[in-house]
């Protein structure tokens, strides 16, 4: 039997199938990861941890493996992003403005893993609603990169990122709108997948900007973030509008398959200006990797790069201040407590629980919707999303995946940034294919400055997540830079 100190080291896969044969318990692996949780509060990843409904989804756990009628992920520990409401752990979404708040219900997203039979460790960190690529915004508190605890995890899924990384969970769930799961995957050093948009339900998932946002797995390895989406995908039309009517799909199936003949895109925008050198040089030594295994480096150019933060920076806080418009103090939440009438405790209550980028990002929208400027801003950026996407498909009739850099830093210093236009350029390699729907994910690919993580993104066609999982599983067979563990922490 393996013994505790063992099992933060086991992949999903691994720990699946260890807690399958029933070599390890649920209930053991789950007071293990409860107790390196506990151990490691100073990185801020775990928000809400409620150890009695743990170890009691434990216990189901393996009296289904018992009785042989468990799913593919039971007993296996993961957490859950605040983003997703839970009916047994609060949801804040890391902004006081949902202080205390407990949903009645799961999210589509927590209900699936959980008939998977995934045991939910607990809540993790975020930049509020979703807004920020450092985790610096979260309300309750910032989060630290485990590879060096004076920088951040990037965000906005910060806590998800770090958790996985410093061995607090196998896996966690996570949201991207526009690079959230990829750059803090980056930074943190592990793998992590947004799929397209439509295929996981956003039902449950609290809403920042509503054609933009996705849910996706993230892990250590592209293996395992297969099989949580294989887990987390499939139609859920009477739930959410924009749900796919596709069914579910195993995406482990193209794992192993050669990469002999693949056509791997190389945007000539993506190695510009503002990539650093220590980030450029790790993501070339991937590419040699893609080419030892038999695949072709192709050049290609997706010519409106550059516009892609403009048009995202109108686009999501446009529809932003439509979804946070619910956040009034009337139902629910926090509420102002000293106020004259109605329109005074809207004010008051707003003003007392948004955090300063969430009120950027709410005043920034209104404006763009306002009268007189929803034809030059608005409408506007929705036409280059669309020619956005059309640089896609002009790009995939030459290749079949395009690959470039997650962000083109690695993380920086916790306060770094303070201005936040820099932090929304960080986001310059990511938003594209957010805009456009597409999926991507970012693998581990080398280290760079103060021996940080760099990710390697890969961007595949609409539907195209086992082409793209099985790329990044190829890498990782090749290289050992996913089994890196951040000194100090992950043991």
């Amino acid at each position: 039997m393996s013994t505790p100190t063992q099992l933060h080291d086991l992949s999903v896969a691994q720990l699946a199938a260890k807690l399958q044969s029933r070599e390890v318990s649920s209930v053991e692996a789950a007071q293990h990861f409860l107790a390196r949780a506990k151990a490691h509060q100073n990185l801020g990843a775990y928000v809400h941890i409620n150890e009695e409904v743990t170890l009691a989804q434990a216990r189901a756990a393996d009296a289904a493996i018992a009785a042989g009628t468990s799913g593919k992920l039971a007993g296996v520990p993961i957490g859950h992003k605040d983003l997703f409401v839970t009916k047994d752990f609060p949801t804040t979404a890391g902004s006081k403005m949902l202080t205390g708040y407990q949903s009645p219900f799961d999210a589509t997203m927590v209900t699936r893993l959980a008939e998977a039979g995934a045991v939910t460790l607990g809540k993790l960190n975020m930049d509020e609603f979703a807004m920020g690529s450092a985790n610096e915004n979260s309300a309750i508190g910032k989060v630290s990169n485990p590879w060096d605890v004076s920088r951040v995890p990037g965000g906005s899924s910060g806590g998800s990122a770090a958790a996985v990384a410093a061995r607090l969970a196998p896996a966690t769930t996570g949201t991207d709108t526009g690079g959230s799961i990829r750059q803090p995957a980056s930074f943190c050093g592990i793998t992590g997948i947004k799929p397209t948009y439509g295929r996981a339900s956003r039902y449950g998932m609290i809403a920042f900007a509503s054609s933009l946002d996705q849910a996706g797995p993230m892990a250590r390895t592209a293996e395992d973030c297969a099989i949580l989406l294989s887990e987390m995908c499939g139609p859920d039309l009477d739930r959410d509008s924009t749900s796919l009517d596709r069914p579910a799909e195993d995406f482990t199936r193209s794992l192993g398959d050669k990469l002999d003949g693949l056509r791997i895109g190389i945007p000539a925008e993506f190695f510009g200006d503002g990539l650093s050198d220590d980030v450029r040089a790790a993501v070339d030594g991937a590419l040699k990797e893609y080419e030892k295994l038999g695949a072709r480096l192709v050049p290609i150019s997706l010519p409106r790069t550059e516009l892609s933060i403009p048009v995202y920076y109108i686009i999501a806080p446009a529809e932003a201040s439509s979804n946070l418009s619910r956040f009034d103090g009337v139902k629910f939440g926090h509420r102002a407590k000293d106020y004259t009438d109605l329109v005074d405790m809207y004010k008051k209550t707003r003003a007392e629980g948004f955090g300063d980028e969430v009120k950027r990002r709410i005043m920034t929208g209104a404006y763009v919707l306002s009268h007189g400027y929803y034809d030059a801003y608005y409408l506007q950026a929705q036409k280059i999303r669309r020619m956005i996407a059309d640089d896609f498909q002009a790009a995939f009739k030459d290749c079949d995946l395009i690959a470039g850099p997650a962000a083109p830093n690695v993380a920086w210093a916790l306060g770094g940034k303070s201005d936040p236009l820099a932090n929304y350029l960080a986001d310059i390699y990511t938003l594209p294919a957010s805009l456009a729907g597409l999926p991507g994910l970012s693998v581990p690919a080398g280290f760079g400055e103060g021996g940080m993580p760099v990710g390697l993104q890969l961007i595949g066609n609409y539907y195209g997540e086992a082409k793209l999982l099985n790329a990044a599983h190829q890498l990782q067979q090749a290289t050992d830079h996913h089994l890196r563990q951040p000194a100090g922490i992950a043991k």
